[in-house]
């Protein structure tokens, strides 16, 4: 875990809010599709478990959405005070 404002942060969340920088920076435009969560795994260096979790949280924000068996996209960008939350587990 690293820290963020004094906070201890889990691995998904560094991998969302990276994530939502990337959408904020148009790195990932609106309508982009994100890679493939194997690929994400490969990128992160992380377990395919905490892709998954680092999506789910984006995907709550409602900042991507999924198209079955076509893929993940982004949907819109994140607002400027918009951050991940703290981890509840």
């Amino acid at each position: 875990m690293t820290e963020s404002a004094g906070l201890p942060l889990y691995r998904w969340q560094e991998i969302a809010q990276d994530i939502a920088e990337q959408i904020r920076t148009d790195r990932l435009p609106v309508g982009a599709r994100l890679p493939g969560e194997r690929l994400l795994c490969e990128e992160y260096g992380a377990a395919l478990g905490t892709i998954r979790r680092a999506v789910r949280e984006l995907k709550e924000q409602g900042l991507i959405g999924v198209v079955p068996a076509k893929g993940t996209y982004v949907l819109r960008k994140p607002q400027d005070n918009e951050e991940t939350p703290p981890a509840s587990e």
